[in-house]
């Protein structure tokens, strides 16, 4: 079986171990990843690639904007060209649904989000459509739909009727509070300053899933200073409550 990976993220190879249907063992060195999607241009979900070298050449499906960041300022493409072919670059165009090859009972949609590129970008503090997109892959044959956001700073009315109209939304849970980074004495910035829109509160996320009559709600991208990971914590029996579920290693959801 055939396998996209949304974002390639630096522990890929521990994923890739733990999920035994990515490892078809065709041959000595393999993989089922056929195509990987980028949402942006983050390290944290870029640096992985690296460590798929070896399967190259593989179709990499990514918008302009992180593409210029990745021949540029992290130039995965311009490195890795040396693999066997390297990364083939599929523009995302982010007003235009698109299908990849291989998979055709999905259809997936791209949206331009808030948030923000990565600190090395010189869109860090200079935004452009396409820096950071979230996606909406819905089946063809079963008309399930799945909203994913790992990179989201604010919702707006548009996400808002993405994530109603969905049946399951896996959104951004970086952090609980906005200023949680600094309370814990491990860096100055805010979920804001890094495009992260914080849980709790009157304006964070929960306030918004809260409004979803029909959707399974699950938090991904979480920092490792978020009490929610603490299965023990009021911030996890609130969660729990709010019926939202925190994403955990070898999660698997099925639609």
């Amino acid at each position: 079986m055939d396998w996209i990976l949304f974002n390639a993220s630096p522990d890929i190879r521990q994923q890739l171990f733990e999920f035994k249907a990515a490892q078809p063992a065709r041959q000595l060195r393999d993989t089922g990843i056929t195509n990987v999607v980028l949402m942006d241009s983050q390290l944290d979900h870029t640096t992985g690639l690296l460590t798929l070298r070896e399967g190259c050449p593989m179709p990499v499906w990514c918008t302009d904007m992180v593409y210029q960041d990745l021949t540029t300022g992290f130039p995965l493409f311009n490195m890795l060209k040396h693999w066997n072919g390297g990364l083939q670059y599929n523009q995302i165009d982010p007003e235009k649904t698109f299908k990849i090859e291989g998979f055709d009972n999905l259809e997936l949609t791209p949206l331009v989000i808030r948030s923000s590129a990565p600190p090395y970008s010189p869109h860090r503090n200079d935004p452009h459509d396409g820096d950071n997109i979230a996606l909406i892959v819905k089946d063809l044959k079963t008309q399930k739909q799945l909203f994913y956001a790992p990179g989201l700073g604010k919702i707006d009315d548009d996400v808002m009727q993405i994530m109603r109209a969905s049946d399951c939304v896996m959104i951004d849970g970086t952090l609980w509070t906005d200023n949680e980074m600094q309370e814990c004495g491990v860096g100055t910035k805010t979920g804001q300053d890094m495009g992260h829109l914080h849980i709790s509160g009157k304006d964070g996320s929960l306030h918004y899933l809260d409004q979803l009559d029909n959707a399974r709600k699950v938090l991904i991208h979480i920092n490792n200073t978020n009490p929610i990971l603490n299965e023990q914590s009021e911030q996890a029996a609130t969660l729990k409550q709010h019926g939202v579920e925190v994403a955990f290693d070898g999660m698997q959801i099925e639609l």
